[in-house]
This record gives C-alpha cells, structure tokens and sequence, in this order.
C-alpha cells in the first residue's frame, strides 16, 4: 500500500466531516445497520472517494461513516470487501490503512461466520481469540516501510487481550452468553465442503469466514488494538447434514441484530 496515497485518500475524507475518529468499525454481511445508530453521520459511498474499494458482496451497503457512536468518534465501514471479488488482499486491507491514517487507533472487527464448534448455534457471537490464515496469502507481502511497522510482526497478540476481557465483562453486564474462539479466513466464494470443514475443526477452528484475517493482520501491523466479533450465522458442522446457503445466513444475522448492536454499544461505552 502506497502510504502517499492512504494519506490522499484519509484528506479527501477529512474534508467530509469534522469528526476526528478515535475507533474504527467494519460491519460484515448484514451487520451494517449498526450505522443507522451513529450521530451526526457523515455518510459517503465508497463509489465516491478516489482510489477506494467498492462493496459488490450481499448484506454489505458500501458506507463509510463518521460520526459519534456511545459518545466515541468512530469512522466506520457500513459493509467491506472481500478477495472473492476480485481484489488483492492488499486492496481489501486499505480501508484499515485509512483509518488509521484518520486517527483510529483501535478496530472493532465483526463478521458473520460457520460455527465449527458443538457449543455454538446460529445467532450466538464469538470472541476471536485468535486466526488461522487459510486464505493463501498475505497482506504484507511486498515492500515494507519500517515507518508504519515492522518486517516480521508478532501475531501472538493481535487480538487485543484487554479488549477481549472488556468484552466479556460487558457481555456477562448483558446476560449475553460470549464464546471465544479460533476463526480461520478463507477465500471463497464457495462454502467448504464436508472433508475441508472436519479437516479445519481438528486443526482448532471454532468458526469460519471469508474476511476478518486480513483486516486483523493490517491493523496489528500499523500498531491498532484489535476486537474482533464473529456473529455464527449459521452451523457449518458437517455431522448436521446441512449446511445455510447464503439467503439463510442473512436471515439469521438480521434476526439477531438487535443483540450484536447492544453488545458493541456496551464496549463502545466502556472502552478507554
């Protein structure tokens, strides 16, 4: 990522709000509506700002919104996009580039996922405690500039521990049941079959999706906090005999919105 043109793209924005955003946001598939709660929005399409990344995927509206959200100034992604469209991880990942760039210093993460652990239905919310990389790639691959963070990261951490006990004190605040968990990223667009979903459930993996990893990756590159929210849209165990096609993951995530907006609020409100 050319830092010249992250810092082009992060003017132009500024000269859309006045907001100066202390946290960053990205809405996954269906969970975008958590931008319809932000004060004093300033809402741009991505289709409008020079050398961005348009959203083409369902559930995913192509926002970026400023504004204030539990009384924090955030600038957030209303929907992401994804390698299966057709862009490099490294184009996927500029929208966290950004943001930071604009001031955000800690990302809230959220995606919807398959749930690969026993303990889990659809509509629940995981934690991520930590990633498996199974996308085939990196985002930082490529030139690195030493200013913005280093050669080798340590990924021991990127899932801010301070962040992840906040949520779960918010969460238990709530009477909401959190889990914690391993998400492994994808690729896609298919839905893994029966042998490659046993195969990731004995690796580890409690959950599964097509985003979040590269995102994560970015973020503790540049030196963000990092929280991450995985919604389990739908079991993708292959014992079950079934698995949610792409209709019936937004179905499940839009009935359990309203959950996610309150938990998300809660840290938002609480975080420091």
């Amino acid at each position: 990522m050319n830092q010249e043109q992250i810092q082009q793209i992060a003017d132009h924005i500024r000269a859309q709000s006045s907001i100066q955003p202390e946290y960053a946001l990205i809405l996954g598939s269906g969970l975008g509506v958590l931008a319809e709660e932000v004060d004093n929005a300033t809402v741009t399409p991505y289709a409008e700002i020079p050398h961005f990344v348009t959203s083409t995927a369902p559930g995913h509206a192509g926002n970026l919104v400023l504004g204030t959200l539990a009384g924090k100034s955030v600038v957030m992604m209303q929907g992401r996009v994804h390698t299966y469209e057709g862009y490099t991880q490294q184009e996927v990942t500029l929208p966290v580039a950004v943001m930071q760039a604009l001031g955000a210093k800690t990302l809230l993460v959220t995606c919807a996922s398959g749930g690969l652990n026993y303990n889990f239905k659809a509509g629940d919310i995981m934690l991520i405690r930590d990633h498996i990389n199974f996308t085939g790639s990196n985002p930082l691959i490529g030139p690195n500039d030493e200013a913005v963070g280093p050669r080798f990261p340590v990924m021991f951490d990127a899932y801010t521990p301070q962040l992840r006990e906040l949520a779960h004190k918010v969460a238990l605040a709530q009477g909401l049941r959190l889990h914690e968990g391993v998400y492994c990223g994808i690729t896609g667009p298919v839905f893994f079959t029966p042998a490659e979903l046993r195969m990731l459930m004995k690796w580890g993996s409690d959950a599964i999706g097509m985003s979040t990893v590269p995102e994560a990756i970015v973020a503790a590159h540049r030196g963000m906090r990092v929280l991450g929210l995985a919604l389990i849209s739908d079991i993708a165990i292959p014992d079950t005999g079934h698995h949610a096609s792409g209709e019936e993951v937004l179905r499940v995530v839009k009935a359990s919105s309203a959950t996610f907006k309150q938990l998300v609020h809660g840290i938002l409100e609480q975080i420091g």
